[in-house]
């Protein structure tokens, strides 16, 4: 394990910091020899992943397949041909 003066870390903080969570390997920091501190990375939380943090939230009504209106509903599509809403004069 590395060790690290108190006025070293106090200097570095920052980039102690980073430095040990991009490593993952902890530090000693020492204040006339004897240590003070240990600096390391949080422990890691079993099976804590953000996929399916949502799960059981919500409800499902009605039919997943169904669209969600009628085609009636849907002005544009009496202008479609073969609706049987052309004009005679077409």
């Amino acid at each position: 394990m590395e060790e690290m003066k108190i006025s070293e870390f106090k200097a570095t903080c920052l980039a102690v910091l980073a430095r040990v969570g991009r490593t993952g390997k902890p530090i000693l920091v020492t204040r006339f020899g004897k240590p003070v501190a240990q600096v390391g990375p949080p422990p890691k939380v079993p099976g804590h992943t953000w996929l399916g943090v949502l799960r059981d939230q919500g409800t499902i009504l009605g039919d997943l397949i169904e669209p969600a209106s009628s085609p009636e509903d849907w002005e544009v599509l009496g202008d479609l041909p073969g609706n049987g809403s052309e004009s005679a004069d077409r």
